[in-house]
């Protein structure tokens, strides 16, 4: 393996794999992750070169803050189960002096208006979804049904899944909602949500698919979980709706956590305000066709955001850091991408077994959020700094705001 560099990014090469782009500088990249990076960039039909996103750490098959150009064929797990998983933010007509002066009360509220956590008790309704959905939940899914119905024509399976109960709600793990402060302290409220159940199981169902299709040929893949189809086959064109289905879910479903959100607010708030003055909502584990050096490619962005030229995106920190609201440069190298977030460092095992909920409640100190055992995995320091993210991408985009929360809700 040998290691050039460019002004901007540092290039890994490995015997019999495409070109690795690293915009990596100042931030800790995993011996696994570059392993995984080059058995990905191993894949034959890879495009040009593998673009790596300074958030970059191990995935499920391919690692997560990676830009994956391919031609003839598409990898279902480098998309993942999240499926058109992102982030949704809004500047409001609020100033942090139109907050309440105890911030629990408009937590509390916003929990109360969109489903979050995951709860199996036995006899008991999942309180991450739906009892009976909202009628604008309906409209929503009615929109989605028929994409749907053809879904489920080829894959039986989908019939019993969340779907309908799980839009407008927010999930578990890294997903979050948050009131922040821009450099102005001006009010902005974010979210990070995906398509849910109904996601995970069309991701899960593509991925078995393809490694029963490749079944002879899965012993010469690098991993089982690089697993493709060819461009032409039944299976890439349904996967390619479902995928496609999906991704509409995704941004639907923040759509109107959004509004529940901004609703919420206003039952607190005693000022009128408005909540779209300025908003984005970008996906960031999703696939696409897009052109690039002069040719049609399919693009998977594996935790990374589409920074086109002057395209806005989000990239969050953690609970206790920083979040960006960015400005694409359109660097053509990167495939027009960006990182997603700050990255892990750490498993969730690794977090909880290091950390304390007195370490928790200080790395969140000033931010009005759950600080108990059951999020110390979401603890800031089992992510990269933020800064350095930032600076390792500073030819990928621009800063257009910067963020700080002052509450968080987590699933």
């Amino acid at each position: 393996m040998s290691r050039p560099t460019r002004p901007d990014h540092d290039v890994l090469l490995a015997e019999g794999a495409a070109p690795i782009r690293l915009w990596t500088r100042g931030v800790p990249v995993e011996d696994d992750a570059r392993r995984q990076l080059i058995n990905t960039a191993r894949m034959p039909f890879i495009y040009r070169h593998l673009a790596v996103m300074p958030d970059v750490h191990l995935g499920k098959g391919s690692t997560i803050g990676s830009v994956i150009p391919t031609r003839g064929a598409i990898i279902p797990a480098a998309v993942g189960v999240d499926i058109g998983c992102g982030m949704m933010a809004a500047r409001t007509t609020l100033t942090a002096a139109d907050l309440p002066d105890h911030l629990h009360g408009l937590r509390s509220a916003i929990e109360a208006a969109v489903p979050h956590g995951r709860s199996l008790s036995r006899g008991k309704r999942d309180p991450g979804s739906w009892g009976r959905p909202p009628a604008l939940v309906d409209v929503y899914w009615k929109a989605l049904l028929p994409g749907f119905r053809r879904l489920v024509d080829k894959a039986p399976r989908l019939e019993k899944t969340n779907h309908h109960t799980h839009l407008g709600t927010l999930g578990t793990g890294n997903h979050f909602i948050e009131v922040c402060l821009d450099e102005a302290d001006r009010v902005w409220f974010m979210l990070h949500s995906g398509s849910r159940g109904v996601g995970n199981a069309i991701g899960r169902h593509y991925i078995e698919l393809a490694q029963a299709d490749m079944r002879q040929h899965l012993a010469n893949l690098p991993d089982r979980d690089l697993a493709y189809f060819e461009e032409g086959s039944t299976h890439f064109d349904d996967y390619v709706e479902a995928v496609g289905w999906a991704q509409d879910y995704a941004r639907k479903n923040r759509e109107f956590m959004m509004a529940q959100v901004v609703g919420a607010a206003r039952a607190v708030i005693a000022k009128p305000f408005e909540a779209d003055v300025e908003a984005v909502n970008c996906h960031h584990n999703y696939v696409q066709r897009e052109t690039h050096f002069g040719a049609e490619v399919l693009v998977t962005r594996k935790g990374a955001v589409s920074a086109q030229k002057g395209q806005l995106g989000i990239i969050p920190g953690s609970m206790g850091a920083k979040s960006y609201i960015v400005r694409g440069k359109g660097n053509p190298e990167s495939f027009c991408s960006c990182s997603h977030g700050a990255g892990r460092t750490m498993s969730r095992t690794a977090a909880k077994k290091r950390f304390t909920v007195a370490d928790q409640i200080r790395a969140t100190e000033g931010v009005e959020c759950r600080k108990d055992a059951e999020v110390i995995d979401e603890i800031p320091m089992a992510y990269k700094d933020i800064d350095a993210v930032m600076a390792a991408q500073d030819a990928l985009v621009e800063v257009v705001h910067t963020l700080r929360q002052v509450v968080c809700v987590k699933g």
